[in-house]
């Protein structure tokens, strides 16, 4: 059964890949505009059928479906994820104000950065 969701979760990364990497590439285009990002926008732009509903819109969906399949599937059947995943929900419960900060400290951070890189670019 291992075997089948490393080979589950292999194939949603490398579904999911292609439009990864185009929003990383739309992200550094913004932010370093000589970047040879441009390139891959492009092609993106130009070949729409593969590009736009294919990389962006039919791999992307196809891993979420199979994703949420396999998590419905396991918890169904697999009463130690039951478990687990209630007791993550009480741990996240009884420490929800720690968390909050923490999520709320790693949000500014990266505003941050995102905020120096553009005058650094700029």
């Amino acid at each position: 059964m291992k075997t089948i969701h490393r080979t589950i979760a292999i194939i949603e990364l490398i579904l999911v890949l292609p439009a990864s990497l185009f929003m990383t590439a739309l992200f550094l285009r913004e932010v370093q505009p000589l970047a040879q990002t441009g390139r891959l926008v492009d092609w993106f732009s130009h070949h729409v059928v593969l590009g736009l509903n294919v990389f962006l819109i039919t791999m992307p969906l196809a891993a979420f479906v199979l994703g949420c399949a396999m998590v419905l599937h396991g918890w169904r059947s697999d009463g130690e994820f039951r478990r687990a995943t209630q007791e993550i929900l009480t741990t996240v419960r009884s420490h929800m104000a720690s968390l909050l900060i923490a999520g709320a400290t790693l949000v500014a951070g990266g505003i941050l950065i995102l905020v120096a890189m553009h005058m650094i670019t700029e």
